[in-house]
C-alpha cells in the first residue's frame, strides 16, 4: 500500500474517533443528532476509501448504505421523533463532561495497547484500523452508559455499530450478504426503538430512563 493510501485511511478512521469524542461532549439532543450524522458520513467515506484501496467493489454498497440510512434517513427521523414527542432538548448525564472525556481517553489508550499487542503479525493497516474501530465501539458504549435520555442512548448504540462496520471493512471487508443483513437488522432495530420511545412517552410522559427506575421502585 502506498504511503498516501495508508495516511488517508488513518485520517478517516481517526476522524471517527474524534467525532465520537464530540458526541460525548454534546449536551443538546439536536446537536448530538447532527454530530451522529457527521459520524456516519465519515464512516461512509472511510468504507468507500477501503473499497478503493482493497479493490473491493462490494464495499461501495456498504458505504452507500451508511450514507443514505445512517447519515440522512435515521438522523432526520430522530429529529422528527424528538419534535413530535416534545422531548426535553437538554441531555442529562449520569457523569460530568470532564470525567466522561477522561474515561474516553482511557478507553482509547486501552484499545490501542490491546489491539497492537494481540495482532503483531497482522497487516499494519488492518491492525491499526481495528484499534481505531475498538475505540469507536468503546466510546459508543460510554455514550450509552453516561446518558440518561433514551434517544441519546440509541445514538450511542448506532455509533457503536459504526465501529463494528469500520472493523469489518478494515479487516479486508466482509461478504456483501452480511453487510446487507446488518443494515436491515439496524433498520429493524431503529423501527422497534422508535415504537419503544413512543410507548415510554405515553406511559411516563418522559424518555428519561430514570423514570423507569422510579416506576420500578414504586412497584416494589
Amino acid at each position: 500500500m502506498h504511503s498516501l493510501d495508508f495516511d488517508i485511511s488513518h485520517m478517516l478512521a481517526g476522524g471517527l474517533v474524534l467525532i465520537s469524542f464530540m458526541m460525548l461532549y454534546q449536551d443538546r439532543l439536536y446537536s448530538l443528532l447532527n454530530v451522529f450524522a457527521l459520524h456516519a458520513l465519515v464512516l461512509a467515506l472511510s468504507v468507500a476509501w477501503q473499497a478503493f484501496v482493497q479493490d473491493a467493489p462490494h464495499l461501495y454498497v456498504t458505504a452507500a448504505i451508511a450514507l443514505v440510512f445512517k447519515a440522512i434517513v435515521i438522523p432526520v427521523a430522530l429529529h422528527r421523533i424528538v419534535k413530535q414527542l416534545g422531548i426535553h432538548r437538554d441531555i442529562e448525564s449520569a457523569v460530568g463532561i470532564g470525567p466522561t472525556m477522561l474515561a474516553g481517553m482511557g478507553l482509547v489508550a486501552l484499545s490501542m495497547v490491546l489491539m497492537l499487542r494481540v495482532t503483531p503479525e497482522a497487516d499494519p493497516l488492518a491492525r491499526e484500523d481495528l484499534a481505531f474501530a475498538l475505540s469507536v465501539v468503546l466510546l459508543g458504549l460510554l455514550v450509552m452508559v453516561t446518558r440518561r435520555n433514551a434517544v441519546s442512548q440509541v445514538v450511542g448504540f448506532m455509533s457503536l455499530e459504526n465501529g463494528l462496520v469500520l472493523a469489518a471493512t478494515g479487516a479486508k471487508g466482509m461478504p456483501l450478504v452480511v453487510e446487507i443483513s446488518v443494515a436491515f437488522s439496524i433498520l429493524i432495530a431503529f423501527i422497534v426503538i422508535g415504537i419503544f420511545l413512543f410507548r415510554i412517552r405515553e406511559r411516563f410522559d418522559s424518555v428519561d430512563v430514570s423514570a423507569l427506575d422510579d416506576y420500578r421502585g414504586e412497584r416494589r
